[in-house]
């Protein structure tokens, strides 16, 4: 097993060349990217000063292994001590490259390498959110790893302008604006990973609260068959894809992954034979093949106005971020009609709920059943560490509680340094599908109510609760976890049985 250490190579040294120190023995273990400069080797084994022994990595390896190595240790509070006040942030703007890499680090000042830290730690820590929250006894650094907020770093409050206009002038925001909230984007890289983070100022009392949305570009390569679905639902969702025209919908909470399912299909469509237009808020990741509009409020440029302007660009598929008023929703219907294949998303609980929220929008019942093919609800939970989840089994109110039999055999988070003591580690797709087959197809179109679909789409099960007890069983996730995420948006908190169908 080799242990990767300090870096004792630069880092631009490394990254140029291709050559990184994996360990520093004897005879040091040295990493080579396929198709590196030999003579690199030359330079390297001059350097430090032992006979090399070589392992060749290829680009994506190399990659990995080149974040690992460089991007250092954990952050702790210190390193927000003794900050100098930085100056001329005005000019820094300037010298900012495109896509600045964060790993690059040998002039930077100490505010700079900060930021550059907390970004570095975020994306190794499998982040999606950091948010930065002044107090006046504080700067709080959190971030939301697989769902869930938790705390990384408590600073000393006099730092906070500085790093909030450090972030600014990153994201080529107004530095002098501090009354009203701002948007913008950095483009960065960490090694070879390309990372595209959406910045969210906000005042408050003690200071400007900023909040930093990561977007892996990795991501938006996710096929279908790395989303998690089961066989079945896989079959289900790719067979409306190849629909030539229809709406599938996607829904669920914010968070909950609707965006990149959407993604996921459009990568299988993306075959160079259709035009594919997409209009988003924000675009999250830029897809090569993929015609993306963003939205903007301010300039008139909504959802409805951008789909109906992308209608005449001759689309054979388009994707709406979000139907959310009854003028897009008639849009998206007519698009249907017309022969395209539409896929969106829409903000409800469940898949049967989509199809009361599109009527309740004012679209007719026989439109909506004529052109729906396919609506899919989802949700996240977090998956138990395999390092340390302990089995036992479940007793009565817990197997009531799951819909199980007591004696059971269930898995408990305990915490491990793999997992950083929070017992879960990466999260994976829950998924209850509706195929809009001849009989729901009749009920939408006589306006039945969400329990008789449900009772015809459902009948040989299938629902989220369904599946979160599947994978509770499994041991992939806790009974916790299970209950948390199937009971989101039922309001009242109270525990909810996950009563089987079928």
């Amino acid at each position: 097993m080799i242990t990767l250490i300090n870096p004792t190579l630069p880092y631009g040294f490394a990254k140029r060349h291709g050559v990184l120190v994996l360990d520093l023995g004897e005879v040091a273990v040295v990493g080579v990217r396929a198709g590196a400069d030999p003579m690199s080797l030359v330079e390297t084994r001059r350097a430090l000063g032992r006979p090399l022994r070589i392992e060749t990595l290829d680009q994506a390896a190399f990659d990995r292994r080149l974040s690992q190595v460089y991007a250092g240790d954990p952050l702790s509070a210190a390193d927000g001590d003794d900050l100098g006040m930085p100056s001329g942030l005005d000019s820094l703007i300037d010298d900012i490259p495109e896509a600045a890499d964060l790993l690059d680090t040998a002039d930077d000042a100490p505010v700079i390498r900060l930021i550059n830290g907390v970004i570095a730690e975020a994306v190794r820590a499998g982040a999606s959110d950091i948010h930065l929250e002044p107090y006046e006894t504080a700067l709080t650094v959190r971030m939301r790893v697989d769902g869930v907020l938790r705390e990384a770093l408590s600073l000393s409050p006099r730092i906070t302008p500085l790093l909030v206009s450090r972030i600014k002038v990153m994201a080529r925001l107004d530095i002098a604006e501090k009354r009203v909230p701002q948007d913008g984007r950095i483009s960065l890289a960490l090694g070879g990973k390309t990372l595209d983070v959406r910045v969210s100022t906000l005042p408050a009392r003690a200071g400007e609260r900023v909040v930093l949305r990561i977007l892996d570009k990795d991501q938006a390569d996710l096929t279908l068959g790395q989303l998690g679905m089961s066989d079945e639902g896989l079959e289900v969702f790719a067979a409306a894809l190849r629909e030539p025209n229809g709406i599938i919908l996607v829904t669920g909470p914010t968070g909950s992954g609707k965006t990149t399912s959407l993604y996921a299909g459009l990568s299988m469509l993306n075959d160079a034979t259709r035009n594919i237009l997409t209009v988003e808020d924000p675009v999250e990741y830029a897809v090569e093949g993929v015609g993306q509009t963003q939205v903007n409020a301010k300039v008139g440029m909504t959802f409805a106005a951008g789909l109906r302007a992308i209608l005449r660009q001759d689309p054979d598929v388009v994707m709406v971020g979000e139907i959310r008023d009854t003028e897009t929703a008639s849009i998206a219907v007519q698009a249907a009609l017309t022969g395209h294949l539409v896929l969106s998303t829409v903000h409800t609980n469940d898949a049967v709920g989509a199809v009361t929220r599109l009527r309740d929008m004012g679209v007719e019942p026989f439109l909506l059943a004529s052109t729906l093919r396919l609506v899919v609800a989802q949700r996240l939970v977090r998956r138990l560490c395999h390092e340390c989840r302990k089995p036992e089994a479940a007793d009565k109110a817990t197997a009531k509680l799951v819909g199980i039999k007591t004696g059971q055999t269930i898995w408990r988070p305990q915490g491990c340094p793999h997992c950083n003591q929070t017992g879960y580690v990466g999260r994976a797709g829950l998924y209850e599908m509706i195929r809009i087959d001849d009989r729901v197809r009749r009920l939408i179109a006589s306006e039945a109510g969400e329990e008789a679909i449900a009772a015809v789409a459902f009948e040989k099960g299938g629902l989220l609760a369904d599946r979160a007890r599947g994978l509770v069983l499994d041991g992939v996730t806790s009974v916790e976890e299970a209950m948390r995420v199937t009971r989101q948006g039922t309001g009242d908190g109270e525990p909810v049985e996950m009563k089987a169908t079928g």
